[in-house]
């Protein structure tokens, strides 16, 4: 396999490894193999995409790797910690101190200001009220919205509001970005915008793992691994 020590972060600890990752759905009498044998490692500091056509088996690689579902038979760890057979509790604990989600969909509350948006998981996991509102002003800093965490989300543009989630997925300092079709809802210019701020993100040292199915946005990426009827089909460094 090609290209396991990623480009320019081969000197980087693991941060992800799968070993023979399987994820199987039984469907009534029949089973479908989602995820068959899967295994690969992330270093810490790589900019990777996971990419597929529909069917790959990409979003369910992403349900492992962000700890929201666990495999059928494998093993998976994540900062040397085998997560792959923790609980539910364990699970959201993790989720919640290692990894930032970024989805295609936003996911913001309608009602709330952008500030109060970005300091939601900071909520979850029992952070100091001042403390929190501190952090996530720098989030929000750190992705140009400085002059709008007052805004809600009907108050800002698709751009905008992609941003706020990229501020809310920073915010607890995590192992990993994880980002599902991040430019998927918005327009060509705004998605050249989104990536070069994951492209920012990256050079500051962040881990990111993109899930995509385009090819103009895996490109932003160092590395790309290639899923096919559940199974990795290729690995490339691209630089």
């Amino acid at each position: 396999m090609s290209g396991n020590n990623g480009s320019g972060a081969s000197s980087g600890t693991v941060l992800i490894r799968t070993e023979d990752l399987w994820k199987t759905y039984v469907m009534g009498a029949e089973q479908i193999h989602a995820l068959q044998g899967v295994s690969f490692e992330i270093r810490r500091g790589e900019y990777v995409a996971i990419m597929g056509p529909s069917g790959s088996g990409k979003s369910t690689m992403m349900n492992l790797i962000g700890c929201l579902d666990t495999p059928t038979k494998g093993k998976y760890y994540l900062n040397n910690r085998l997560v792959s057979e923790m609980n539910d509790d364990e699970l959201a604990h993790v989720r919640n101190k290692e990894i930032g989600f970024v989805f295609q969909t936003f996911n913001l509350l309608a009602r709330a200001t952008a500030l109060h948006n970005v300091e939601l998981p900071l909520i979850y996991n029992g952070t100091p009220a001042s403390e929190r509102k501190e952090r996530a002003m720098k989030a929000l800093q750190s992705v140009d919205l400085g002059d709008r965490m007052y805004h809600k989300p009907n108050e800002l543009s698709g751009g905008q509001r992609q941003r706020v989630a990229v501020a809310r997925a920073l915010v607890n300092n995590p192992s990993i970005i994880l980002a599902d079709e991040p430019t998927g809802n918005l327009d060509s210019a705004t998605s050249s915008e989104i990536m070069a701020l994951f492209d920012v993100l990256h050079s500051r040292g962040n881990t990111i793992v993109l899930v995509t199915h385009e090819h103009d946005i895996a490109a932003h990426a160092h590395r790309v691994i290639r899923l096919l009827d559940g199974k990795v089909a290729s690995d490339d460094v691209l630089r």
